[in-house]
This record gives structure tokens, sequence and C-alpha cells, in this order.
């Protein structure tokens, strides 16, 4: 048995452009179940919203995302989460830098950290803040 966990962002009316852009970012298969295709049209205006969407790459990448409905609250919040990418190669983790880093803010330029070979953190343009890292033996002395 296997457990995996996936980062599901939540959104009002940008799901489906959010996913667009991390699939060009990261490559991998997109799928998307709207309202209308799953039956669930509860305000006609978004049906053709996702209702459950996701990007899926051979190198293990993932995310999910859906559009909130109107008659539910939701609040993009400020710094409730941070998706984290994590890999190997200082060129793979520059590569998918410099597609996220299209429109975006960024926090902490990627570069040499303490803890890591590369580390950075931007906000793109969806408002997803997101940590990127080359992976490292972790030395407590």
């Amino acid at each position: 048995m296997s457990v995996n966990t996936v980062t599901h962002l939540n959104f009002r009316g940008a799901a489906r452009a959010a996913l667009t852009f991390y699939s060009s970012a990261f490559g991998g298969d997109m799928a998307v179940v709207t309202y209308k295709d799953a039956g669930n049209v509860q305000e006609p205006s978004e049906a053709d919203q996702v209702m459950w969407g996701q990007v899926a790459a051979a190198n293990g990448f993932r995310v999910m995302a859906y559009d909130v409905p109107s008659h539910m609250p939701w609040n993009q919040g400020e710094n409730a989460f941070f998706v984290s990418v994590r890999g190997d190669a200082a060129e793979e983790v520059t590569a998918y830098w410099e597609r996220l880093s299209e429109g975006a803010t960024v926090l902490q330029p990627l570069g040499p950290a303490q803890w890591a070979p590369l580390y950075g953190m931007l906000r793109d343009r969806f408002g997803v803040t997101w940590v990127l890292d080359v992976v490292s033996e972790y030395n407590a002395s």
C-alpha cells in the first residue's frame, strides 16, 4: 500500500487557465471535468468552470485544481500554503523556475542557499507561491 499527497489548488474561475499554465511549465497531461460534464450545474454561468482538474507528468509532478462555486465561500488568503517543487538536477529545477516566473513576483531569487545548491520562491500570476529547490543531503553540523 502506498499513499501520495497532491497539492489541490482552489480558484474562482481561473482553474483551467492555471492548469494550462502549469502543464506548460512542467509538462504532463491535463485532465478537466467541468460542472456541466459532471451534471452538477448550480449556476449556469459556471457550467464550463472546473469541477475537477489535474496535471500529471511522467516525472511525478502532480497538481489538482478546481473552481470554487459562487455559492460557497472562497478567500485566496495570504501565505496559506506554498507548493514545493524539489528536484535532483539544477537544470530541471531552473527550467521550471524560468517557466513559472512568467508574470510572477520573485520573492527569493533562484540561487544557492545554505541548505540547498539552488533555492527560490515566487508568487505566480495566479497568486500561488512556489518554492523550488535542488535536493541535497542534510548536514546538521
